[in-house]
């Protein structure tokens, strides 16, 4: 047997909201996916982002309930330390909330944190 991971999938309240906050991190979404149900994109690598409605969830699991995600995050790398701060005061401009302004890690990065529309965690990263 052999497995591999092939996709993330995010649960969202709001569909538009939530792609565009992805699209402002190059995430290459459909122009005309933000009233879908589902949403599918592609990531380099071969893997893919995938976004279901709370409506699908529960079309599927009609208990389902949000209880958070303090336990998982996705990570955004890009190319400069500078470009952590640009994009980072940019997501913050754009009203999503920062939830740890951008530092120099001690493993050597450029790190800040946002979170996404539905209070996804969202890391941003360069090299130092």
């Amino acid at each position: 047997m052999t497995v591999r991971l092939n996709a993330i999938s995010i649960v969202v309240a709001d569909m538009g909201r939530s792609l565009a906050f992805y699209r402002r991190l190059g995430v290459a979404v459909p122009a005309d996916a933000d009233g879908q149900p589902h949403v599918e994109a592609p990531l380099p690598g071969g893997l893919r982002l995938l976004w279901d409605t709370e409506d699908v969830v529960r079309s599927i699991d009609p208990d389902w309930v949000r209880r958070g995600s303090d336990g998982m995050s996705l990570a955004f790398e890009v190319d400069s330390p500078a470009e952590v701060d640009t994009l980072y005061a940019q997501l913050v401009d754009a009203g999503y909330h920062g939830e740890r302004q951008p530092w120099d890690a001690f493993w050597g990065q450029r790190y800040a944190v946002v979170h996404d529309p539905d209070g996804n965690g969202v890391d941003l990263y360069a090299a130092l």
